[in-house]
């Protein structure tokens, strides 16, 4: 069954069982995206180019305009839809379908209110469907989440303040400027207690391509419903943009029929039997690390080297492997490094670092990885969440939060109270999927990531900023601290991006302006790095 003006007209229904309901908004587009798709088709196989208006010009040309649009989406010729955009506002959508649908994948561009630097409201939040006593409890929850979000940043503010003024000795705190930055800090800490059910408001801008393939798979796991919604009216303001646009697309495959969902069929438990034994295994594997490196191409070095040789016409002789590497990777050699715009993929040199490549094993929390899977080119294998949760409180404690007794306590039994309320909705039959919208930002999400040394590169460069987000920042540490054991030719040029500016002598060496940390990191070396804030 084909996607039609009246299978989309469902998308007002569903939006009445999601409170508030979702808004999407066409805010930009292609002219003629269908039109379009055809145009690009036929310029490939045409002595001239074709155009979208040469292809609607009359009826014969539409006839065969259909013929080629269909043949080729049959045939799985999909370039022609990548050319065509739709840039979306999205608001009152919640953080957990962010993270499990619209950024799970490295095909969009979306910018996104922040946590980390604006005040979440305690009204800002989703509500699925559910009966009278669900609601009742899951209100309940969301207060618990709520009132706990804004008792730490009160019980953080005191560690907050004694660890800026190490960093700050000469500031005067009772300054406004600098009361605003020890206010966002408390709340980029506060946050892990908010329930991934907050809302979040973002430009999401993706290809036509992009378009058609959530409509086919907007209802996988996590938060099916509402990823229906939210993809529904997207269609729905495509569709009124351009009405030819949807004439091939395919229906959304039902969650029933999804090989995740098959392999469950013979599980009736709403909580996974295995997921205790499963964490265990996973947690002990990683030793003492956040990010343990798993698996690596054993001939890093040399291949880079080979690379940079055969791109400069050099023998192995007059270029050997350690000075090839030097070339590619020293920041005094290779300036391509330090510039802002990432050069790297379109620059000759720097291509040699695609060949190394990494995979790690990872465990950091669902707001953090929110911010690690923005990191498109270093692709991970996100989990079905539901499967990863137990009715034991399971969550990552922040190193402010370790550090601040009074706050560590209050943060412990908020957990504890949270996963007391969820899991009495389960045992009520509260749908799992709705469940999930109650767990904090501090549930482990626990995968793998693989990536080449191109694209960890300007990874690990940037969020080796002493201003990155704290797990991140650790993992990025670990991560360049295994590498550099391993493969010490790349490893001794891995540092944050203040020390590669400064050794490819780009001033100031701090790129953040107002920003600046207030540790001259260029100064140290990688096994010296350390912060609190």
């Amino acid at each position: 069954m084909k996607i039609n003006l009246e299978n989309l007209s469902e998308c007002g229904k569903l939006s009445n069982q999601f409170f508030p309901e979702p808004r999407v908004l066409l805010i930009n587009a292609f002219q003629v995206p269908y039109d379009n798709s055809v145009a690009t088709a036929r310029t490939c196989y045409s002595s001239k180019v074709i155009y979208a208006e040469d292809v609607s010009k009359d009826e014969s040309a539409k006839a065969q305009r259909d013929t080629i649009a269909k043949s080729t989406y049959l045939a799985g010729h999909h370039t022609t839809l990548q050319h065509a955009t739709f840039q979306f506002v999205l608001e009152r959508v919640s953080r957990q379908m962010i993270w499990s649908f619209l950024h799970s994948h490295p095909f969009y561009n979306s910018e996104q209110v922040s946590q980390r630097y604006v005040a979440v409201a305690p009204v800002n939040f989703a509500k699925p469907p559910m009966d009278e006593a669900e609601k009742e409890e899951y209100l309940k929850t969301i207060q618990i989440s709520m009132a706990a979000y804004e008792k730490l940043q009160v019980l953080l503010k005191p560690t907050v303040e004694k660890e800026y003024l190490k960093i700050f000795s000469n500031r005067n705190l009772l300054e406004k400027k600098w009361q605003s930055a020890i206010k966002k800090r408390c709340q980029e800490i506060a946050r892990y207690v908010l329930p991934l059910a907050t809302h979040a408001h973002l430009y999401h801008t993706i290809s036509a391509l992009t378009l058609l393939r959530y409509l086919r798979l907007c209802q996988i796991f996590d938060a099916p419903l509402e990823q229906k919604i939210v993809v529904f009216k997207m269609c729905e303001e495509v569709k009124k943009w351009d009405p030819e646009f949807f004439k091939n697309a395919e229906d959304p495959m039902p969650l029933e029929k999804t090989p995740e969902y098959q392999y469950f069929l013979d599980q009736n438990e709403q909580i996974n039997p295995h997921v205790e034994n499963f964490k265990k295994e996973f947690d002990e594997s990683l030793e003492s690390y956040s990010s343990k490196l798993t698996d690596y191409k054993v001939n890093a070095e040399k291949s880079m080297a080979n690379a940079v040789r055969a791109i400069l016409g050099q023998t192995s002789k007059n270029l050997e492997d350690s000075k090839a590497i030097d070339l590619a990777l020293n920041p005094e050699k290779n300036h391509y490094l330090a510039e802002t715009l990432n050069l790297n993929h379109h620059a000759k040199l720097s291509r040699a670092l695609i060949h190394p490549h990494f995979t790690f094993r990872k465990k950091i929390s669902h707001t953090a990885d929110s911010q690690d899977q923005r990191h498109r080119t270093v692709p991970g294998s996100r989990p079905i969440l539901s499967k990863h949760f137990s009715s034991t409180p399971d969550y990552i404690i922040p190193q402010l939060i370790e550090i601040a007794p009074e706050a560590h306590e209050f943060y412990t039994q908020t957990i504890g109270e949270i996963w007391k309320q969820i899991n009495k909705l389960l045992n009520q039959n509260l749908n799992m999927e709705y469940a999930l919208y109650l767990l904090p930002n501090a549930f482990p999400i626990r995968f793998e990531e693989s990536g080449s040394l191109i694209d960890f590169h300007h990874k690990w460069t940037h969020r080796l900023c002493y201003t990155a987000q704290e797990e991140i920042w650790k993992n990025c540490l670990e991560e360049t601290t295994q590498v550099q054991e391993l493969f010490p030719n790349i490893g001794k040029y891995l540092f944050a991006p203040c020390a590669l500016r400064k050794y490819a002598s780009r001033k100031p060496f701090c790129p953040e302006g107002d920003r600046f940390c207030g540790v001259p990191v260029w100064t140290l070396n990688l096994n010296q790095y350390q912060r609190i804030l």
